[in-house]
């Protein structure tokens, strides 16, 4: 299978406007969408869009349209909409946290998109912030060989409340194989902000190995999302600048928000 695990450390450091910074360790799910029935099969406690221990749902991911539809099926439609159209026979591959008894939380969730001769063809990156908006961003093949994809682009979106709108994404995307590198800086008008890196080696997708991990990394979704509220305290007692995310309401674009059981873009 291409499917797996990686163990990971995910690394934040604010270099401005006050130094701050900290490293926990996770697991992620690595998931070739067309392989999710025969993982559900070998994981036993994995559900595909039903309950279970971990369980993954469409509807978790940005949407188009009225219906929900296949993660894979927003994918692609958002790379012809952005002018790099998957071909027929491509497939997807997808790094994420499922749900976890049925919470889930995402910081970002990648997409690596291959071509029908397994060649890769563009990534995506999906941010996620605490109000439950999503963003994808389009990451295409890098051109200097440092790494395989990379981008800059405008942020346009409110990820935390202790940064402005108007920064810039550098991604920075390595092909996961034996191991994962994902590297994503942020920048202003005067240079970098913040160094996020996600690192990890690759495990196989056995229930053994997913056994193990739930016992390493108790209700791992809860403990993502109460260490992001424990570093926006920390920030908050360093009196890092704080930015309401209503204030800059018109500069957010492109952002899928959650509408009942459906998102919708705006």
């Amino acid at each position: 299978m291409n499917s797996c695990f990686y163990e990971c450390d995910v690394f934040h450091r604010r270099l401005r406007p006050k130094q701050h910074e900290f490293l926990y360790r996770v697991f992620y799910f690595y998931l070739d969408l067309g392989e999710l029935d025969e993982a559900a099969r070998k994981l036993k406690i994995f559900g595909v869009n039903r309950p279970n221990l971990y369980s993954l749902h469409d509807k978790d991911h940005f949407q188009y349209g009225e219906q929900i539809r296949p993660v894979a099926d927003n994918v692609r439609e958002f790379l012809e909409r952005s002018g790099c159209p998957l071909e027929p026979g491509g497939s997807i591959r997808m790094l994420c946290f499922p749900r976890m008894l049925g919470y889930v939380f995402n910081p970002i969730t990648l997409y690596f998109c291959f071509k029908a001769d397994g060649t890769p063809h563009a990534s995506v990156v999906e941010v996620g912030n605490t109000f439950r908006e999503l963003k994808p961003y389009l990451v295409p093949r890098a051109q200097d060989g440092k790494c395989d994809f990379e981008v800059r682009v405008p942020k346009e979106y409110y990820v935390s409340p202790f940064s402005p709108v108007d920064l810039d994404f550098h991604f920075r995307l390595h092909l996961p194989d034996e191991n994962l590198r994902v590297f994503i800086d942020d920048y202003d008008a005067e240079g970098k902000v913040l160094v996020s890196t996600l690192t990890g080696k690759r495990r196989e997708l056995t229930f053994a190995n997913l056994a193990w991990f739930t016992a390493k990394f108790p209700l791992i979704t809860l403990k993502v999302i109460w260490l992001i509220h424990w570093q926006a305290f920390r920030l908050w007692l360093k009196r890092v600048p704080f930015y309401w995310k209503e204030t800059r309401a018109e500069d957010q674009r492109g952002v899928f928000r959650p509408q009942k059981s459906l998102q919708k873009k705006v």
